[in-house]
């Protein structure tokens, strides 16, 4: 009886108060609706005009396009690692100058001249001190200009378009669209693509995306890829194409490295971390011009000095034990010498040697260090004179023939290059990147898949490689 008397006053209401504004009262009701509801739509919704030309619009139809969009992201990448890796020999050069070839000597002599025992100096100057040395000249220049370009990128709101056009590739290997801006971040810094992975909210995709940032060839990896290609790859043809041929090896490395952290996703997402790609929507925010100040804040202060820092953390130690490996005698040979001995003949049988094995597992601290420490361990068993400032002190040539006889005077052919550039790019990360690893995913499991990994791949492929070569022979 309640609800019939509520349902009559509430029709009576209605009715008296249609009375008192008037017939149109339905009609003016609905005017004022529709009235909002265009002048909304007017200011939100891009009307299909052909004579209206919206800039946003056309540059997404180009950059998200399945026939231009990948094409525009792998040249917009290659012309950032090109700025980086040609701006970058200048400073580089400039800092080596001033740390190795001034402050280095103008050290030792002021240590010597205060009577210190040669082999603290050995061990704190000719080795931590010259191994920071050459971590700060040849990793600082190239990461203070790609981080900046890349936060760019970042910032402008073109990185949540590569996003876009990878997420279906990444979905059919199991992983998370998002990886496409860790592998990125990963040609910069490791250590920094692994931090990045914090934007992948799915756990078993973060994993993915944190385990495979190795195969994204980092900027200290690149000057060994670059002179290796110079010297054992482009000799392989005519002089007129060596360039090309150097070139096409390097940017080949990197793709490999791309198809290698598909692969490994794939595998991953079907053994150890099983699991459905979760279900995400990718925002792509407007085109903006980025906030210099704030780039240059993100990108030099918050991953360019952080990470450098961290290097510079393990790179003096990393440079003591390099000393002594190379100083310590065990009867009538070094440590350093009596190891490559023993690991030369499986080194071979891989189409690799001795020296590169010992180099890089001393040099884990920082990819940097690799090429002279190489060249340092070359002249130690070879008996080269002249070269170099002496046992366990590392040096760089800036000769890239010189280079290339010491190399080659220490047994280097062209399957060594060959498979020196694929283990670069398929060996374990540096103990920056390591050490991020482990404060990222707190596990000390998922640490030791990370290193051991990718250093099984590449000797794997290594060893196929060299069988393959000499089999060709």
């Amino acid at each position: 009886m309640d609800i019939k008397n509520s349902k009559e006053n509430i029709l009576n209401t209605a009715e008296k108060l249609r009375w008192e504004v008037g017939e149109d009262f339905h009609d003016n009701v609905m005017e004022t609706i529709y009235t909002d509801a265009a002048r909304i739509a007017d200011i939100v919704v891009i009307k299909d005009n052909k004579k209206a030309f919206h800039l946003d619009r056309f540059i997404d139809r180009l950059v998200t396009s399945k026939w231009t969009g990948f094409p525009i992201m792998f040249l917009l990448l290659a012309l950032v690692f090109w700025l980086t890796v040609i701006g970058a020999n200048y400073p580089s050069g400039l800092l080596a100058n001033i740390f190795v070839d001034f402050l280095y000597p103008v050290i030792r002599q002021y240590a010597v001249s205060f009577g210190t025992p040669l082999w603290i100096t050995g061990l704190l100057i000719d080795g931590g001190y010259l191994a920071l040395a050459w971590v700060v000249s040849v990793m600082l220049p190239p990461m203070a200009i790609f981080f900046p370009m890349f936060t760019i990128l970042e910032d402008f709101g073109y990185l949540p378009r590569v996003s876009f056009n990878m997420d279906s590739l990444y979905r059919k290997v199991g992983a998370h669209g998002k990886q496409a801006l860790t592998m990125s971040m990963g040609f910069g810094c490791n250590a920094a693509g692994v931090i990045a992975a914090r934007v992948i909210d799915s756990p078993r995709e973060k994993l993915i995306a944190i385990i495979t940032n190795n195969f994204s060839l980092c900027n200290g990896r690149w000057p060994t890829q670059i002179l290796i290609a110079t010297i054992f790859v482009g000799t392989l043809v005519p002089a007129e194409y060596s360039g090309l041929l150097s070139a096409s090896a390097v940017i080949f490395v990197a793709l490999l490295g791309i198809g290698l952290s598909l692969l490994v996703s794939l595998f991953l997402s079907r053994t150890m971390l099983k699991g459905e790609p979760s279900a995400f929507s990718l925002e792509l925010p407007p085109y903006r011009p980025p906030k210099i100040l704030q780039t240059l804040y993100t990108s030099l202060v918050d991953r360019t000095l952080f990470v450098l820092w961290r290097a510079m953390v393990f790179a003096f130690p990393a440079g003591m034990v390099i000393w002594l490996v190379s100083n310590i005698n065990v009867g009538n040979n070094t440590v350093a010498e009596i190891f490559i001995d023993w690991a030369d003949p499986f080194g071979l049988f891989i189409g690799l040697n001795g020296v590169i094995l010992l180099a890089y597992i001393i040099a884990i601290p920082a990819n940097e260090i690799v090429i002279p420490t190489i060249l340092m361990l070359t002249i130690m068993v070879t008996g080269i004179h002249n070269v170099g400032e002496g046992s366990g002190v590392l040096f760089e040539l800036s000769d890239v023939n010189e280079t290339a006889n010491i190399l080659k005077a220490g047994g280097w052919t062209a399957l060594t290059g060959i498979n020196l550039m694929l283990f670069s790019l398929m060996h374990n990360p540096c103990s920056t990147t390591i050490y991020t690893i482990y404060k990222e995913t707190k596990s000390l499991k998922w640490t030791l898949v990370s290193t051991i990994l990718p250093i099984a791949m590449g000797l794997t492929v290594c060893f196929f490689i060299a069988q393959i070569w000499r089999l060709l022979e």
